[in-house]
């Protein structure tokens, strides 16, 4: 989380290919056995991904598909100019900055955790799969995840830290998704604290669900 810019062996940007690639892969060699295993047993089969609230601060085209592997980053920005009397329509105009965001490329992998869970999720409907695929949330949880962030992240942890979540606590969301009779059937959900929860404008896209999903067969196609 929040780590420094690099690539894994596979030179794909290291939290993209952390938080989502590899449970993309993952899923994606386990789900023949799935289906099969629901079918047989007529038990409904459950996948969940683990996402976080941080799917909210991604960049602003949400995935940066053109420039995933990039240190250097370019993301526009939209200024308004001003009306005058000259000028009476208000032009927009844009700028680069170019570097790499270790809090958006975070943000940028977990929203591709629920882009994933919904175009499979899509898929499975498709094919009539006992299968459920959704996204949780666990909330701020006392691990060493945020061991790469800035000092005043770690201070604002040790004030904090009795507003935060023990192991059990936090995984109390995914159980209750994987295991809960009540959620029988439900399908391409967000939770967070055992409950549906709103996700972002980008978590809602059907199209870059999709393009999502088509980018990541390529990237692994690419890896063999």
């Amino acid at each position: 989380m929040f780590c420094p810019f690099q690539l894994s062996e596979d030179e794909v940007e290291m939290q993209f290919a952390t938080n989502h690639l590899g449970h993309f892969l993952l899923t994606n060699l386990l789900l023949d056995n799935m289906k099969t295993t629901a079918k047989s047993t007529g038990i409904e089969g459950r996948i969940v991904n683990l996402s976080s609230v941080a799917h909210l601060h991604t960049y602003p085209k949400g995935i940066l598909f053109d420039q995933l592997n990039d240190k250097k980053m370019y993301v526009f920005l939209w200024l308004f100019r001003r009306k005058s009397n000259i000028d009476s329509t208000a032009n927009n105009v844009f700028f680069f900055i170019g570097r790499y965001n270790d809090k958006m490329a975070y943000g940028q992998s977990k929203l591709a955790n629920i882009l994933h869970a919904k175009e499979l999720s899509r898929r499975l409907k498709e094919e009539g799969a006992n299968i459920t695929v959704n996204c949780v949330h666990p909330g701020l949880i006392m691990t060493n995840l945020m061991r790469h962030s800035f000092a005043l992240m770690k201070a604002i942890q040790v004030v904090t830290y009795l507003f935060w979540k023990n192991v059990p606590q936090g995984a109390a969301t995914t159980c209750y998704v994987g295991l809960n009779p009540q959620l029988k059937g439900v399908t391409g959900k967000y939770f967070a604290d055992c409950n549906e929860e709103k996700t972002s404008k980008h978590a809602k896209s059907d199209v870059l669900a999709k393009q999502l999903w088509e980018f990541s067969e390529e990237l692994i196609r690419s890896a063999k």
